[in-house]
């Protein structure tokens, strides 16, 4: 499967956050967000075909017990089931990070950490072709797949939310999904890709949380290192 990077840090978002991982980082994905930070897994995929033993010995070396695949979009690779099962046999913690628009299959999987995109993600149809930009609409949202994995794994929603008007789709997604989402498992993340930017929108999501009792998300490895690989 092609591979981005594999790195060692620690984890800036969600419920382990600081806790140190390996980030194995899959090339390829079957979305456009318009401000994506990682363009080289996704507008521009990137990085060398790995077999998944090489991807196994290259996570070895590093002393963590948890593991994070991420994208791009890690579910559309190729060998990702056999992946997981690899990373499970090491006796590793499996975290996806994932859009949630395909269904798990069975995925060893210890959290799936889902993001879906709202549409302050959709492209630009100046930015990118107008069958991306209809291939993105459709997909970006697929509440039976988001309830798939809600009833089999451990889960955290993470939603990318530019200001209060991402709100109603948020709150009409969760019901969409048809089973009781606690509110402490939906987390509000600032969109921004340096500090000074999601340091602007966190006061106006910090109220959000409080008002719905979600969880204030944000990105620890955008302030200790800035958007750049290998972090």
């Amino acid at each position: 499967m092609r591979i981005a990077e594999i790195f060692y840090s620690v984890q800036g978002e969600g419920e382990l956050t600081g806790v140190p991982s390996v980030f194995v980082r899959t090339s390829g994905c079957n979305l456009r967000c318009h401000w994506c930070d990682t363009p080289y897994a996704s507008w521009k995929p990137e990085g060398p075909d790995k077999g998944v033993q090489e991807i196994l010995d290259d996570v070895a070396q590093f002393p963590a017990n948890h593991v994070v695949l991420t994208g791009g979009e890690p579910m559309i690779a190729s060998e990702i089931h056999e992946l997981a099962t690899g990373l499970k046999q090491l006796g590793k913690h499996i975290t996806i990070e994932t859009a949630g628009t395909i269904a798990p299959d069975g995925i060893a999987c210890d959290l799936a950490s889902m993001s879906p995109k709202l549409a302050n993600s959709t492209p630009s149809p100046n930015a990118i072709s107008p069958a991306w930009v209809q291939r993105h609409e459709s997909t970006r949202l697929r509440p039976e797949v988001l309830l798939a994995w809600v009833t089999q794994y451990a889960f955290q929603f993470k939603f990318v939310v530019a200001d209060s008007k991402d709100l109603p789709e948020i709150e009409a997604l969760l019901s969409a999904i048809e089973t009781p989402i606690p509110p402490w498992k939906i987390q509000l993340m600032p969109e921004g890709t340096d500090s000074q930017t999601i340091c602007q929108r966190q006061v106006e999501l910090l109220e959000l949380c409080k008002m719905k009792g979600y969880r204030y998300c944000d990105r620890l490895h955008i302030h200790l290192f800035g958007n750049t690989k290998g972090t």
